[in-house]
C-alpha cells in the first residue's frame, strides 16, 4: 500500500490519533494502517492487535432477513451467537433468532458487504437495516495469547474448549458492552471484537494494557496478508 496522511481522509477510524509513525494505506474511500514497521506477522502470531474500524459491516433484522440474505449469496449460522466465515472471507454472525451482523473481508477491502447494504430497499420485505458503521469500532486481536488476553478483561470463558472457532459472546469487557466472534485458525488464532464507537480509544487502550505481559502490540493490516 502507498502511504498516505489520514487526514486527507474524511473517513477515518476515531482511533487514526492513536497510530503515530504507522504507515497508512487506502482500503476503499478510507486511510487505514498498513504497518508499523517491523516483522508485523510474527507479532501477530504471538500477541497483535489490528484496528478494521474502517472497514465495512452492517446489521439485518427480520422475520425475512435470513431469506434476503441468502438470495444475496450469504451463508448463514444455523443458530444464535454463532458466525459463519464467507468464501470471500467476509463474516457472517447471527445474534438472535432474526438479527444478523456482517463483517467485510479485506480482501475486496469490504465491497461485497457494502453492496448488500447498499441493495437493501425499505418497505418490499419484512428485513430491516440496521447500520452499524457509525455505531461500532471494530478491532482484532489475534495470536497465540487470545483468550489469555480476555481473561483479564472479561468473565466469559473464551478458551478454545469453551469458546471455539464460530461462536460469538455478547458479553462486557473492561466494563462495557462488546461482540467478541471467533474466526480465528489454527495458524492465526483471532477474536473480532466490536465496541460502541465512542468507547474505542478506551478499550484500544485497555487491551494494549493486557497484552503487555504477553509482548502484545498494535499491526497493520499486511500482517494479515
Amino acid at each position: 500500500m502507498q502511504a498516505l496522511d489520514p487526514q486527507h481522509f474524511t473517513e477515518r477510524s476515531p482511533l487514526y490519533r492513536k497510530h503515530a509513525g504507522a504507515c497508512f494505506g487506502q482500503l476503499g474511500d478510507s486511510a487505514i494502517v498498513a504497518s508499523y514497521g517491523g516483522d508485523e506477522t510474527a507479532q501477530a502470531e504471538r500477541c497483535g492487535l489490528v484496528d478494521l474500524t474502517n472497514l465495512a459491516r452492517v446489521g439485518f433484522r427480520g422475520a425475512e432477513a435470513a431469506a434476503w440474505l441468502e438470495r444475496c449469496g450469504f451463508s448463514l449460522p444455523s443458530a444464535p451467537n454463532r458466525v459463519v466465515t464467507q468464501a470471500d472471507g467476509s463474516h457472517v454472525a447471527r445474534l438472535s433468532q432474526t438479527e444478523y451482523l456482517l463483517l467485510g473481508s479485506l480482501t475486496d477491502a469490504g465491497k461485497r458487504v457494502a453492496r448488500a447494504e447498499a441493495d437493501w430497499t425499505f418497505g418490499t420485505s419484512a428485513v430491516y437495516l440496521l447500520p452499524r458503521q457509525d455505531s461500532h469500532a471494530w478491532l482484532l486481536q489475534t495470536g497465540a495469547h487470545v483468550a489469555e488476553v480476555m481473561a483479564k478483561l472479561c468473565g466469559v470463558d473464551l478458551r478454545a474448549e469453551a469458546f471455539a472457532r464460530g461462536a460469538v459472546a455478547q458479553t462486557s469487557a473492561a466494563r462495557i458492552n462488546v461482540l467478541v466472534l471467533n474466526t480465528g485458525s489454527c495458524a492465526l488464532p483471532g477474536f473480532h471484537i466490536l465496541c460502541d464507537r465512542a468507547s474505542a480509544s478506551y478499550l484500544w487502550d485497555a487491551l494494549l494494557d493486557a497484552m503487555a505481559e504477553f509482548g502484545g502490540k498494535p499491526v497493520g493490516m499486511d500482517a494479515l496478508a
